[in-house]
């Protein structure tokens, strides 16, 4: 599956051209950003599309330096559930 990468959000759509799985990622101040939404169609779940959505968003934001809140409950998840990931997750975040 190929992903688009934007400043705030990590997307993938089909051949028609609509979206199919998307990661907002807003900043919520300097090098921070809220994780708010994590979308999958309901064509492509039960596929692991969005936990590879979630292993490009820790990528692109350990990449770029920033920390990430994950307020959206597939995020809060799969953080707690990898806390080795936990390096990108800002002090108050799921820790």
């Amino acid at each position: 599956m190929k992903f688009e990468v934007e400043n705030d959000r990590i997307y993938s759509v089909n051949d028609g051209g609509d979206v199919v799985a998307e990661v907002n990622f807003p900043a919520t101040g300097e090098g921070v950003v809220d994780i708010n939404r994590t979308w999958v169609d309901d064509s492509l779940r039960g596929q692991g599309v969005a936990g590879l959505l979630m292993e490009e968003c820790y990528a692109v934001l350990k990449a770029d330096g920033r920390k990430a809140v994950p307020s959206c409950s597939y995020a809060v998840k799969w953080y707690e559930d990898r806390p080795e990931r936990n390096d990108v997750v800002a002090a108050g975040g799921s820790e």
